[in-house]
């Protein structure tokens, strides 16, 4: 413990020194976000600086190991971590798929030569990834995919179609499932591999949705060459990997929202308060309170399940239970901005509603639900492997 607490005042006093003022403020709106890349644009110098002085530490991957770019810290000293950046409300340095996603995958599936070629540049927001798992005829069902990769003798040869691919078209890479083996049960002969977004035979077109914005694209790939050393794990056995990644993945989907401003403030800033200095709106109050709790036990079962994993007693349907209750929180949260935004949330188009954020935002998180695995599919995973119910 005297070990762990010098390394908190370690930590809070680098962070003091290091985390710029701006970069403790809210996220005006997603495109405030920093995604990385080889075309990374930041919004202002303060954007730069905290990712690169995080990257320098290893602290954008504070679990991963030191010699991939990585923090090399002991979950303890990454839940310290986050914890000194929310007591300042520090952004995160990098929004990252690489991160969240394909480097858990590299680290548990990779060869050592992927891992140190793709690995620190992730760290450091270098390149920028892109999942390429869902088809127009493969979304629930997943191991119906149809994008097949032959056997070229030294490449693979991808033809085929995927959908809901989230920034194919800013993208640097895609990590792909492919169907290698088309004799093959379904689950079996898939296979994970790894490309460049600008190989030829790529090409994307984005989908506008409800929101009239989207992050969605289709990609298709025609007659794209694919190297042979870029086959992740077994060959046809790559539903082992998309399993282990699909499971981060809903981990990450789960904890979207977490860095977003106080409910309590934006509904101040609308409402205003009351004589005693609370909410001027004892309903929406009340709302706003449940939810907080309800957040804050959530964050707690996050940090319990990571505790599990890490003293290797974790079931892998967790990922679902958090998944789905994260998703469904997440739009509680844009439910109670609209409330407590009245009209003005309805704004569409302003320059007060930053291009109507509110809006669009509360109808972007109608997706949450059925991104990477629909809710219902989320309950009948939970239903099936953790409650262990019959089934029909």
């Amino acid at each position: 413990m005297a070990d762990l607490e010098s390394f908190r005042a370690e930590t809070r006093a680098w962070l003091e020194a290091n985390c710029p003022p701006e970069m403790r403020l809210p996220l005006k709106d997603e495109e405030d976000r920093v995604w990385g890349g080889r075309n990374a644009k930041f919004s202002s110098p303060a954007q730069k600086q905290w990712l690169d002085a995080m990257a320098a530490k290893g602290w954008t991957a504070p679990e991963w190991p030191t010699a991939y770019g990585g923090g090399g810290l002991s979950r303890e000293e990454a839940k310290v971590l986050r914890s000194e950046m929310r007591r300042i409300n520090a952004r995160s340095p990098l929004d990252s798929f690489g991160i969240w996603m394909l480097g858990p995958a590299l680290l548990q599936y990779g060869t050592e030569e992927q891992k140190q070629h793709f690995l620190p540049p992730i760290v450091r927001g270098e390149i920028r990834w892109c999942q390429g798992y869902s088809e127009p005829g493969a979304g629930s069902d997943l191991a119906s995919l149809q994008t097949r990769a032959e056997d070229k003798g030294d490449h693979w040869l991808v033809n085929g179609q995927k959908v809901w691919t989230s920034y194919a078209d800013k993208a640097d890479w895609i990590f792909c499932l492919v169907r290698t083996d088309p004799t093959a049960p379904k689950h079996e002969g898939i296979s994970f591999v790894l490309f460049d977004m600008t190989t030829p035979g790529v090409s994307t077109k984005p989908i506008v949705l409800i929101s009239g914005k989207s992050p969605f694209c289709e990609t298709f790939f025609d007659d794209v060459v694919v190297p042979k050393e870029n086959l992740v794990g077994t060959l046809n056995r790559g539903w082992d990997v998309a399993k282990h990644l699909l499971t981060h993945e809903r981990e990450m989907i789960s904890n979207m929202g977490m860095d977003m401003a106080s409910l309590g403030e934006v509904a101040k800033k609308a409402i205003g308060l009351d004589a005693q200095g609370r909410l001027d709106d004892p309903l929406l109050r009340a709302d706003i309170a449940r939810f907080d709790v309800d957040a804050l036990a959530f964050r707690l079962a996050i940090e319990r399940t990571g505790d599990l994993a890490k003293a290797k007693q974790g079931h892998p349907a967790l990922s679902s239970m958090l998944k789905y209750y994260g998703a469904e929180l997440n739009k509680r949260r844009h439910e109670l901005m609209m409330a407590a935004g009245g009209a003005d949330a309805l704004e569409w188009e302003s320059e007060r509603s930053q291009g109507g954020t509110p809006a669009r935002s509360w109808l972007r998180t109608k997706a949450n639900s059925i991104e990477g695995g629909t809710s219902e599919v989320q309950l009948n995973i939970i239903a099936k492997r953790l409650l262990n119910l019959p089934g029909a």
